[in-house]
């Protein structure tokens, strides 16, 4: 599963592995394909060194990239303090009322909340990139449109490509003009943010906008035949990432929700504003049903969503209070039906798209 960018990058295969957890991203890494670590679980640079540094020793010296989200333009002067007071007590009260609702219980005092999304903020993603850029990182990838230009411009003063997510033609085209290197292109199948457009469709149009930029194909992907048909479209690769969750090395640390993906189906999921505050895709859960009853308040805007959101989500998880216990996650969870070692999966992978290839080549009478 070669192309021009996977050779580029100096990778056996042209998949591209998005993972929060570290151990995956490696795995990822030495079975021949493209680690990508999510930035946006960590705080501030030094708990992110620490990760990079344990990367560094168990890739076997193969390439891998970082992702993290930061916004093209920023408002001047507002911390987070600021953004938290913007927060309306009816929300918070709504978040208090749904919690005691299911008995979820309180953190313990002086214990601070495991889930904090202040990867948002611009000031953390740029101390992040700080420590990244003492790294061979070889891709930065940002979640959230194209990074703001001295970031693009620093990467590529280290030699580093820059990717961006698009979820249409037309912001895949806005990235191009930024002077990104690769494109996602995201369908609407896939886990977390997400736009309306389905990655059969979108694929071959983000390619035709932006060539001769590499495309790698995202959502709904998780077999070697969807991989050969996201290379059949056009793209140099494919950008995967809901597989992952629940692959041995993954760091989930929840029996119940790793118990939860595995039993759920490809129509079990639903793109919710009520973890971020921009729609992204999840398990469906009370906790998003709850978020979309007309009687409540309605999610906020990002970022006072996910500041809103915050401990709630660490409780929920901590207790795995299951009615609420949920995950970003795309369509593809329905065949994520065993936990398996990163290795195992890439073998299938592999083998999916050896028989894919051989299926065309017969077709073609090639074969």
């Amino acid at each position: 599963m070669q192309t021009e960018l996977s050779t580029r990058l100096g990778v056996e295969h042209a998949v591209f592995g998005f993972t929060p957890f570290p151990a995956v991203a490696a795995a990822i890494s030495r079975a021949g394909g493209f680690g990508v670590l999510g930035a946006v679980r960590y705080g501030a640079g030094e708990e992110l060194a620490r990760d990079l540094d344990w990367m560094e020793a168990h890739t076997d010296g193969r390439p891998y990239g970082l992702d993290v989200v930061m916004p093209a333009k920023k408002v001047e002067g507002v911390t987070e303090a600021d953004i938290e007071a913007m927060i309306p007590e009816g929300h918070r009260a709504f978040v208090r009322d749904t919690l005691a609702k299911h008995g979820v219980p309180e953190l313990a005092e002086g214990e601070a909340s495991g889930w904090r999304i202040t990867g948002w903020l611009e000031q953390v993603a740029r101390s992040q990139l700080d420590v990244a850029f003492d790294y061979p990182v070889k891709l930065l990838a940002n979640a959230l449109g194209s990074p703001p230009a001295d970031v693009v411009a620093r990467a590529h003063d280290h030699g580093i490509l820059v990717a961006a997510l698009a979820g249409s033609a037309r912001h895949a085209l806005h990235h191009k003009e930024a002077g990104l290197d690769v494109i996602v292109a995201q369908g609407y199948e896939a886990g977390g943010h997400t736009g309306e457009i389905a990655s059969m469709v979108l694929t071959p149009e983000v390619v035709r906008a932006v060539g001769p930029l590499p495309v790698l194909a995202a959502g709904g992907i998780g077999s070697g035949e969807q991989i050969a048909a996201g290379l059949a479209l056009g793209a140099q690769g494919v950008w995967i990432g809901s597989l992952w969750l629940t692959t041995e090395e993954a760091e989930l640390h929840s029996a119940a929700l790793t118990r939860k993906l595995l039993a759920a189906g490809s129509g079990d999921t639903v793109r919710s504003r009520a973890l971020t505050g921009k729609p992204a895709r999840q398990l469906r859960t009370e906790w998003t049903d709850a978020w979309e009853d007309p009687d409540g308040p309605g999610p906020l805007p990002m970022p006072l969503q996910g500041l809103l959101v915050a401990e709630a989500v660490s409780r929920i998880q901590k207790y795995e209070v299951e009615p609420l216990l949920g995950t970003p996650v795309g369509q593809i969870v329905g065949r994520m039906d065993s936990v398996r070692p990163v290795q195992a999966v890439f073998d299938e992978l592999t083998r999916g798209f050896e028989r894919a290839i051989d299926r065309v080549n017969r077709i073609a009478g090639r074969a």
